[in-house]
């Protein structure tokens, strides 16, 4: 029997680019906070299916974080901890369609990435319980 192996990519396909779909996740979509992030997501319809099963974004508040230096680095460790575990998600999305999702730092200051790792754990359970196990 081989085991399957997980890979740990994030991407090109991944990524939440399109400013009409963004446009539309933030007018249309649904939300949850999970300290320190924010979840907007959005099921994307059958006619406009992606390759992917979720599209993601990240984005830092300018007002909290002045330096883009900071908020680049807060989006990289956001980007880092999605990556190690979206496989989670995507398991339990086997035939739940897919969603477009912009992750928001709500915090005001930077978190160590092991401490925003358990968050970023935390939040993707609450979004399987909360969309995909209705």
């Amino acid at each position: 029997m081989k085991e399957e192996k997980t890979k740990f990519t994030f991407k090109k396909e991944e990524k939440l680019k399109k400013r009409k779909v963004i446009d539309l996740l933030f007018k249309k979509g649904k939300s949850f906070p999970q300290y320190p992030l924010r979840w907007v997501y959005l099921k994307v319809p059958p006619e406009e299916e992606q390759k992917m099963p979720v599209q993601m974004g990240f984005s830092v508040s300018k007002k909290r974080f002045k330096k883009a230096v900071n908020r680049n680095r807060i989006k990289r460790l956001l980007r880092e901890a999605w990556r190690l575990n979206k496989h989670k998600l995507y398991k339990q999305m086997a035939e739940s369609g897919s969603y477009s999702v912009m992750i928001i730092y709500t915090s005001k200051e930077e978190m160590k990435f092991e401490d925003l790792e358990k968050k970023m754990k935390k939040s993707i359970k609450r979004f399987i319980k909360q969309e995909i196990d209705q």
